[in-house]
């Protein structure tokens, strides 16, 4: 997953953003535009985009910058650190650069408003992120100002002619930068971009927009799901899941190795328990990859059928199930188009979407989405759930989830699934610890970034638990 300064000079231009925002590709049904369930997909684009404009990074702070720079060409995080070069650099210093990467972008709001009245012009994007990278550095992570300015100029004069001609003004800038404490602390978080921010403003008010972009500004814990009985590291939540501080090494907890207990957000484990399976139960869970909803439904007992479009996801998913000694089918097929031998007595649908909800482990979204690809993800959506229903015996249970705050893809879509189909119930949860406020009149769970403020934040997921009507 952040002392002097000169009068400031009239008519000074805020820096350029960190990048451009880029339309995201249609796909076929089950492969979404964006990350589904805030698992970024590598795609050939951002492979190309990841490579690092010259030569290869020698720290972190140089592997922060590759990975920067892949961003700006629309990459997401996952997808540039598996291509801008850091892997000759040391485990822990290529951990380093990736938080400082995601720190940087996390708080750009901050250190845009620490650089703008510094600035007398737009310095170019490479320089804007030394600069926005410093700033974090000095303002947001406390680093010692002397180490921090001295490496960014390297880093400037290290970026060819254009780099060495701006050292100057980076090491003025930055200097003037380090007394600026008072205003990192008192500047506003980066806005949510426009496409997303009206939609969720008109949904639950300007209060709820400006906590929920609050609330991206901290780095996320990890939270584990178990088995049931299992023994689980962590602090308890209050519906079941365990957490532990953000940067945790996992593979080194008791636990890992006999596969007690998987990686998965406490509001991502809803999902499976809002469905409620039971040992016996034919259960599909449409697009599992990575699979920890798959390892949840197999804990439980039932018969799972774990569908995913990807060969390459679904290897991920035989892992992990490997890993924790759970059975499930695995069956590689486009989640439209595939059919059981026989009626499912429930299915679990977790749909492709724009993964708004999961943008505190994901900062980059906001800035390589521009929203265009939210009606047809509406449309998809619309289609599985119609396909999910179909699958199901009488009497039946679907649970539809996504980890989005777009209302068109969580409120909208049920209130459009019950028009479609008469005779289809909403059955309201009744699940141990869950916050009634996150129960929607519907009787969906609606789970924002900006809820469990106190214990760290979860993920935005919507979810809705619908009964087909016989049986």
């Amino acid at each position: 997953m952040p002392q002097d300064r000169a009068a400031p000079e009239p008519a000074r231009a805020p820096p350029p953003p960190v990048t451009p925002q880029r339309s995201a590709r249609k796909e076929r049904a089950g492969r979404p535009a964006a990350p589904p369930s805030g698992r970024p997909r590598p795609d050939a684009g951002a492979r190309s985009a990841a490579r690092p404009a010259r030569g290869q990074p020698a720290d972190a702070r140089g592997g922060a910058l590759a990975l920067l720079a892949a961003l700006r060409e629309g990459a997401t995080l996952a997808e540039a650190a598996a291509g801008a070069g850091l892997g000759q650099l040391a485990p822990a210093e290529r951990a380093r650069a990736q938080r400082l990467a995601a720190a940087t972008i996390r708080w750009r709001g901050r250190s845009d408003a620490v650089l703008a009245p510094l600035l007398g012009r737009q310095p170019r994007a490479e320089m804007s992120d030394i600069l926005r990278l410093a700033v974090t550095e000095l303002l947001g992570l406390g680093e010692a100002p002397h180490g921090v300015v001295n490496a960014a100029v390297a880093l400037a004069r290290g970026a060819g002619p254009g780099g060495r001609a701006a050292a100057g003004m980076v090491n003025a800038v930055l200097r003037r930068a380090a007394g600026a404490q008072a205003q990192w602390d008192g500047a506003a978080p980066a806005r949510l971009p426009d496409w997303l921010r009206g939609p969720v403003a008109r949904q639950w008010g300007e209060g709820v927009a400006a906590a929920i972009e609050a609330a991206h500004e901290t780095a996320p814990g990890v939270d584990l799901t178990g088995k049931p009985g299992a023994a689980v590291p962590g602090e308890p939540l209050p519906t079941g899941s365990r957490r532990l501080p953000p940067g945790t090494q996992v593979t080194a907890l008791p636990g890992y190795e006999a596969g007690a207990w998987w990686v998965q957000d406490a509001a991502a484990a809803l999902p499976v328990r809002l469905l409620d399976p039971r040992a016996g139960e034919r259960v599909a869970d449409l697009c599992c990859a990575p699979g920890g909803k798959t390892m949840q439904l197999a804990a439980a007992g039932a018969a799972v059928i774990a569908v995913d479009l990807s060969e390459a996801r679904l290897s991920r998913v035989r892992a992990n199930l490997e890993r924790t000694r759970l059975d499930a089918a695995l069956v590689a097929a486009d989640a439209l188009a595939w059919r059981p031998d026989c009626a499912l007595d429930a299915v679990l649908l977790d749909a492709p979407c724009s993964a708004t909800g999961t943008i505190r482990r994901h900062p980059e979204l906001p800035l390589i989405r521009d929203g265009a690809m939210i009606p047809d993800l509406v449309r998809l959506q619309a289609a599985m759930i119609d396909h999910a229903l179909a699958l199901l015996g009488p009497g039946g249970r679907l649970v539809y989830a996504v980890c989005s705050i777009h209302p068109a893809e969580g409120e909208a879509q049920l209130a459009a699934a019950l028009d479609r189909h008469p005779g289809l119930t909403v059955e309201r949860p009744r699940m141990p610890g869950l916050d009634p406020a996150w129960i929607t009149p519907e009787g969906a769970i609606r789970t924002r970034p900006d809820h469990w403020g106190h214990l760290g934040g979860l993920d935005g997921f919507f979810a809705v638990r619908l009964r087909r009507p016989g049986g």
